[in-house]
């Protein structure tokens, strides 16, 4: 299994948003949740319409049926509700533009795939390596700690860790120390 890393330069944060925004409001709208709440994919791809209509965002984690409450950033609120504005409460917020072959139903969420096809090619642009589905919820916890170290409990809480060395390791803190460190010498 590839390990995948946080986008840690908050300029390149800027640019990746900025490229999607540029091709698509979709795209876009997925890479700032996924950044800004830290949802697991999986998760992303299950939020609906009316889920997102107010300035919070309430929903049932998929992997460990967590209850989780979380803002939605300010800086995307205006983009979202003229996003959804004609969306039904019960549409997927990231529906894919085909027919699903299997079941032949409409406006489903994008496949994880899609996600992750989206992601790299973005990431492409930008030079980044190592990008992944889980490159969104790291880059959300790499931005918290280094913004604030003291956070790392609550990350931990969120992430429902139980050692703080699977939060650094997990966000890539440790990598970064290490290099730090060898730099020094």
């Amino acid at each position: 299994m590839n390990v995948v890393q946080p986008i840690r330069d908050q300029a390149v944060i800027d640019g990746v948003k900025h490229y999607l925004r540029f091709r698509s409001m979709r795209d876009y709208l997925y890479f700032c949740m996924g950044i800004y709440s830290g949802l697991r994919v999986s998760d992303l791809l299950l939020l609906r319409a009316g889920m997102v209509r107010g300035t919070h965002v309430q929903m049932t984690e998929k992997k460990n049926a967590h209850d989780k409450l979380f803002i939605i950033h300010p800086s995307i609120r205006n983009d979202l509700h003229h996003f959804i504005k004609d969306m039904a409460d019960d549409d997927f917020l990231f529906q894919s533009r085909q027919v699903k072959k299997k079941v032949r139903l409409r406006k489903q969420p994008i496949h994880r795939s899609t996600a992750y096809r989206m992601l790299n090619k973005a990431a492409r642009e930008f030079r980044l390596k190592d990008i992944g589905c889980h490159t969104l919820r790291k880059t959300w916890g790499y931005q918290l700690y280094i913004k604030d170290p003291t956070k790392l409990a609550l990350l931990m809480k969120m992430y429902g860790h139980s050692d703080p060395m699977i939060t650094l390791d997990y966000i890539g803190m440790t990598q970064d120390m290490m290099d730090e460190a060898i730099s020094s010498l």
